[in-house]
């Protein structure tokens, strides 16, 4: 497993690049199938010293993204704490998807995005970030539980049925919405 760490405002030493290292190492013995593994450490200015290090870890195994985030007052603690809420969500995941639809997930097409972004000639704000990724064929039930595991209010995916690009969305309700898009 390659591990990248990279600090935000925070300068990091061969001490907590290691740190992380040893932190994410067992990971593997849950999912041997982790491709790559990003932490991003930052350090925020607050008022409460409680929030001061954020830590956002993302794991790729095999095109499927766990993502865990934890804010703390010491470095140490919030690596600690998002190591521990990585290894939840990958023995979730396991449970969830690795062992029930192992054969299904060998043979799953993933498409690459042919939708190119269009440009917008009035905005207020300017786009700061980009983000590019594969589309994947799935359900609406593997698109939400892929939505629960990154933590994300909503997820782009094809769905298998329609074969058409749907956006799911958490509703303010707690329950799903999906937006299929409509070509005239």
């Amino acid at each position: 497993m390659k591990v990248a760490v990279r600090g935000n405002k925070v300068d990091l030493d061969e001490k907590v690049e290691a740190y992380v290292e040893k932190k994410m190492a067992p990971l593997n013995r849950v999912l041997p199938s982790i491709l790559e593994t990003k932490v991003e450490i930052s350090r925020e200015k607050a008022k409460s010293p409680q929030n001061r290090y954020v830590v956002q870890m993302t794991v790729n195994s095999n095109g499927t993204l766990i993502r865990a985030e934890e804010k703390e007052a010491d470095l140490y603690a919030a690596i600690d704490a998002a190591a521990d809420v990585m290894r939840r969500q990958a023995r979730r995941f396991k449970d969830r998807f690795y062992l029930k639809h192992r054969r299904t997930a060998r043979h799953k097409r993933e498409v690459p995005p042919t939708l190119a972004p269009s440009e917008v000639s009035v905005m207020t704000g300017k786009v700061v970030r980009t983000k590019r990724f594969p589309l994947r064929l799935m359900t609406i039930q593997e698109a939400a539980e892929q939505m629960e595991l990154l933590g994300h209010d909503f997820f782009v995916f094809l769905n298998t049925t329609s074969g058409t690009m749907n956006i799911l969305y958490r509703r303010q309700d707690g329950n799903y919405g999906i937006i299929q898009p409509q070509i005239p």
